[in-house]
């Protein structure tokens, strides 16, 4: 399930709004393809998201306003601190070479073949937590189609199967643009897996019923203390976990750590009204009602468990500051 394809110099991309009833292909030929791409969440996951913007940039050089058409990659979603790292890397390797269009585009390359290799390298850091006969619990998509292969949160579960073990996978439904619905079940389901889908509402429900053995997601953003924002919902899964004693686990590349902002500096993406008052087109809330849709939340380092990187496993107290960049 690798959502990006690239071939001499031609990048497509899945375009997951339409999965799981149909798989399409969008061209990125520029920084506007890559922007519309990743506003419009036809690309999405941090680190997906993050290598799609590398190459909508790359494919834009050697234009001379390159500056402005950075800018633009990095607002169209604020939360994930990939995409901005991305950005400036290619934008860096332009400014700095005779050839910007080709050392944009290599750097692109090195960028997606470091993800390919960070998520593998999480996958076996993660692995050891999961033992044959587990049911893990997941919450939104950390799989293949959030990255360039393998996934983040579902990167262990791959390799656990890999080496024998069976696990069982609970995805929730992750409203309002039911990520787990559509791609984690389908994803895991092609490679598998034994996946249940539950409602976001029935995880308390779930675990109190001892269904659940772990729990695992990935992060659009850590902070250097493993305060951890990803897809909203996730505070709440992790404070389910505590509640019960489950493992909560963070699963992520460390191009998704942010060293340098504070928590008041982060900026929550909020979201279209319409996400939350129709469904494919069709109203299902009454006009006039207000409307608060943020995409991410918070998550506090004590409850999570560990943090699983490409680099190593990493636990409480959390302190990136010795990892660096």
């Amino acid at each position: 399930m690798r959502p990006i394809r690239i071939s001499d110099g031609n990048v497509e991309v899945l375009d997951q709004r339409l999965l799981p009833i149909r798989e399409k292909w969008v061209k990125i030929s520029s920084y506007e393809d890559a922007y519309s791409a990743i506003k419009t969440m036809v690309v999405r996951g941090a680190p997906l998201i993050g290598v799609v913007a590398a190459f909508g940039l790359a494919l834009t050089a050697p234009s001379k306003d390159l500056d402005a058409a950075a800018t633009k990659l990095k607002s169209a979603r604020p939360t994930a601190i990939n995409l901005a790292w991305a950005v400036d890397r290619v934008l860096n390797a332009a400014k700095n070479s005779a050839d910007s269009y080709k050392a944009a585009y290599n750097e692109a390359m090195n960028i997606f073949n470091e993800e390919l290799s960070n998520a593998r390298k999480i996958g076996e850091n993660g692995e050891r937590f999961f033992e044959d006969g587990d049911t893990v619990l997941t919450h939104c998509n950390a799989g293949a189609l959030a990255t360039v292969d393998y996934g983040t949160a579902l990167a262990p579960i791959r390799i656990a199967k890999e080496r024998g073990k069976k696990l069982r996978v609970y995805a929730t439904e992750t409203r309002p643009v039911m990520q787990g619905a559509r791609l984690t079940t389908y994803e895991l389901l092609k490679d598998g897996f034994d996946v249940t889908l539950i409602a976001d509402t029935a995880v308390g429900y779930t675990m109190l019923m001892g269904r659940i053995d772990k729990v695992i997601v990935g992060a659009d953003r850590v902070l250097r203390d493993g305060t951890t924002m990803n897809k909203i919902g996730t505070f709440q899964v992790a404070t389910m976990a505590k509640r019960f004693n489950i493992p909560f686990y963070v699963a992520l590349p460390s191009s998704t750590l942010d060293l340098v902002s504070e928590l008041k500096d982060v900026k929550i993406e909020e979201r279209d009204s319409s996400e939350l008052t129709q469904i494919r087109g069709r109203r299902t809330a009454p006009k006039g009602v207000g409307i608060y849709n943020p995409a991410f939340d918070i998550t506090p380092p004590d409850l999570i468990t560990a943090i699983i990187t490409e680099r190593g496993v990493y636990y409480p107290p959390f302190d990136f500051t010795k990892v660096g960049p």
